[in-house]
């Protein structure tokens, strides 16, 4: 059977001063597209160096991923730390894994 996969992510900055909740069905790419966009001040993402990152959750279907999106954004950045910090302590820039 095949399996879709999307995420909901929280993307930053290189100084960890913004946080960027995005959703996507190919992490790796989403986040190679922030990469070569940075410093384009026609999206959020791109403005602020929001490209490394931070926190991801897969989902099955894309409206549980969007879903999901909307709560995080709704979050105060101290909530989303401590989502962050719940699974990335460090708050360190992590790799994807399948």
């Amino acid at each position: 059977m095949w399996n879709q996969n999307y995420f909901t992510y929280i993307a930053t900055n290189p100084r960890k001063t913004v946080l960027y909740v995005g959703v996507t069905n190919d992490l790796e790419r989403r986040l190679n597209e922030r990469f070569e966009n940075r410093g384009k001040p026609e999206t959020f993402a791109g403005k602020y160096y929001c490209y490394n990152l931070l926190y991801y959750e897969r989902h099955l279907k894309m409206i549980h991923a969007i879903e999901r999106e909307k709560e995080i954004k709704l979050m105060s950045r101290e909530d989303k730390e401590k989502l962050i910090k719940s699974e990335n302590p460090h708050l360190l820039f992590l790799k994807i894994r399948d």
